[in-house]
């Protein structure tokens, strides 16, 4: 297996997760002999990354991108890196590099979190190769692979640094983004109003976590059967893009719906809500006046962020759209529902029942068909670390240069040759 001659490389960076990795790994690339240039569209972009003499702003409009990107891409440049796919100025250069021919590194939060980060080539989330490749196939591509099995980590340890990173992204480009008049956020909020919730998500750490324990013991305690609801971030790429919600209001009302007709009347239903949950649309009411609705009082439950392991261990079931911690539960051996479109939906272990029915009764997951799942993904798309705190950093810069700089995506070295193997090689080369 060789790898693609440095000389012949040159890397494009787009916008990155919060925070100081992407320059990090950019300077891993560059000690290489890679020439790295990074394209930055806000201020925020700018403060993490520290070397004037490889970055170039975009203060153009939106539509004056396509054609931005497309000169930039045809300067040479054989690689491009970005994080997440759903952001407008990604989605226009994802299509253009393809169109070009240069390759295009993703990065994402892991598949498996809360250790891992995810990396592909051919696409992320919904638009993932996993989406293409049978139970089957996974099993016959590991023959011969001698891996041990992880145990599933329950601590995301980057939380806290995650939330302090973005605090400080949007504090730049709400009180420095003056050189960037015609920056758009990705998002619905308003980059004042990103900060905002941020900050107060930041301040609130400490009395949310002591409500939340309070109510994670009692409901535990309580002795009750209870199905899970995960919930996630309304604004998320992986329910923009591969989901019919259009926030996680719908989704818990049909959930409380069909929990009301059909789950046996001693069951509960409990909604977690995602870690990093802003509060832009008051969940706890949403609950509280669904079950009112729906004549469940006393049966609904809502539980802010935090730990997922705490509840979910005691859970009889799993309700998500497409939310990667559902894997957690079906390490676990629990029934799990997908409304959305994700990468471990699979016949095997994922249930195709209507929801009113798995409410009543679920059909359990094929154990040994999810371990061989999670098996092919740690041979392939899952990078150990995260892209926060320092230690996840240096971590998942161990591997992760060495995969972007071989020539086959992570498949395609599964398919021709022994993982194990090419994951020592590549560690012997950091």
């Amino acid at each position: 297996m060789t790898k693609t001659k440095s000389q012949e490389r040159k890397f494009l960076f787009l916008q990155g997760p919060h925070g100081p990795f992407q320059y990090g790994l950019a300077k891993q690339i560059a000690k290489r002999g890679i020439p790295v240039h990074k394209i930055c569209f806000n201020a925020g972009d700018v403060f993490f990354w520290r070397d004037q003499t490889t970055r170039s702003d975009f203060t153009g409009k939106i539509e004056d991108w396509p054609k931005h990107i497309e000169t930039i891409l045809k300067q040479g440049y054989t690689d491009i890196v970005i994080y997440g796919d759903n952001r407008p100025v990604h989605i226009v250069a994802i299509e253009c590099a393809k169109r070009i021919g240069i390759t295009v590194h993703f990065l994402e939060e892991g598949y498996l979190r809360p250790y891992w980060a995810t990396y592909e080539r051919e696409g992320i989330n919904g638009d993932s190769y996993l989406g293409q490749v049978s139970i089957k196939q996974m099993r016959a591509e590991l023959e011969g692979v001698n891996m041990q099995q992880p145990s599933a980590p329950v601590r995301w340890g980057d939380m806290r640094q995650h939330i302090l990173l973005g605090a400080v992204y949007h504090w730049h480009v709400m009180f420095r983004n003056t050189d960037f008049p015609n920056y758009t956020a990705h998002r619905d909020n308003s980059v004042r109003s990103e900060f905002r919730l941020h900050f107060r998500k930041l301040i609130n750490r400490i009395p949310h976590a002591l409500k939340r324990r309070f109510a994670t013991k009692k409901l535990v305690r309580s002795g009750v059967t209870y199905h899970l609801g995960i919930l996630q971030l309304s604004h998320d790429a992986s329910i923009r893009r591969y989901s019919k919600y259009s926030g996680m209001d719908a989704f818990m009302r049909e959930c409380v719906e069909a929990f009301a007709k059909h789950a046996p009347k001693h069951h509960h239903l409990v909604f977690k809500a995602h870690p990093l949950e802003d509060e832009r649309k008051p969940l706890a009411v949403v609950a509280d006046d669904l079950a009112a609705e729906f004549n469940v009082e006393g049966r609904i439950h809502y539980i802010r962020g935090g730990k997922l392991a705490g509840i979910l261990d005691f859970a009889s079931s799993i309700v998500t759209i497409n939310s990667t911690a559902a894997q957690q539960a079906l390490w676990r051996g629990l029934p799990v529902k997908t409304l959305g479109q994700s990468v471990y939906t699979k016949r095997e272990f994922t249930s195709n029942q209507e929801l009113g029915a798995f409410f009543a009764n679920q059909t359990k997951p094929d154990l040994a068909a999810y371990r061989d799942y999670r098996q092919y993904l740690l041979a392939t798309s899952q990078v150990p670390g995260g892209f926060y705190s320092r230690v996840s950093r240096r971590r998942l810069l161990l591997q992760i240069v060495d995969l972007m700089l071989f020539e086959k995506n992570t498949y395609k070295i599964l398919k021709e040759t022994s993982a194990a193997p090419v994951q020592q090689s590549m560690l012997g080369n950091v």
